[in-house]
C-alpha cells in the first residue's frame, strides 16, 4: 500500500513598502542551489506555528522583527509545488515594513536582497506561481489603498 510523502512545511512574509505611495517587495536571493530570489521564509520547527515560524525567518533572514511590520492579518495564502520530487507546503502572510528606511540584515542563507516593484519583482521571483502570488498581492494593496 502507497503512503502519501508528507509535504515539508514553510512559513514566511510577503514584505512590501511603500515608496511615493507605491508598494516595493522585498526578495532575498539565496546563497544556495540556483540562487534565486525569495521572500523570507523558512521551515517550520517542532511545536512551531505556521505564523511563529513566519516571524522567526524573517527576523533571521531580513533581521526585520514583528514590531517592525504592519502585519495584513486578512491575506494569508499557501503556495503547494514540488522541490526535488518532494512536496512542499509554504504559507504566506502580508505587511508592510513600517520604515522604508529600516535595515535589511541578511543572514548566511542569502547573498543579496533587492526592493522591486511589481514588474521587477516578478523578473526576480521567476516561479510562476510566485510571480501570481506578488500580482495577487499588488492587485489586493491597490483596491485596499486605505490601509
Amino acid at each position: 500500500m502507497a503512503t502519501k510523502t508528507e509535504p515539508v512545511v514553510a512559513a514566511g512574509f510577503i514584505i512590501f513598502r511603500k515608496i511615493q505611495s507605491q508598494p516595493e517587495y522585498l526578495l532575498l536571493q539565496t546563497s544556495y542551489g540556483q540562487h534565486h530570489w525569495t521572500p523570507p521564509k523558512g521551515h517550520v520547527d517542532p511545536g512551531e506555528s505556521e505564523f511563529e515560524t513566519a516571524l522567526r525567518e524573517t527576523e533571521e533572514e531580513a533581521g526585520i522583527k514583528k514590531d517592525q511590520m504592519r502585519i495584513i492579518e486578512n491575506f494569508q495564502r499557501t503556495l503547494n509545488y514540488q522541490v526535488n520530487g518532494k512536496p512542499k507546503r509554504v504559507v504566506y502572510w502580508l505587511s508592510e515594513l513600517r520604515n522604508p528606511q529600516d535595515h535589511i540584515k541578511l543572514s548566511d542563507e542569502h547573498t543579496d536582497f533587492k526592493w522591486q516593484q511589481l514588474d521587477s519583482a516578478c523578473n526576480l521571483a521567476q516561479f510562476p506561481d510566485m510571480v501570481e502570488l506578488l500580482k495577487e498581492v499588488d492587485t489586493y494593496l491597490q483596491a485596499n489603498k486605505e490601509q
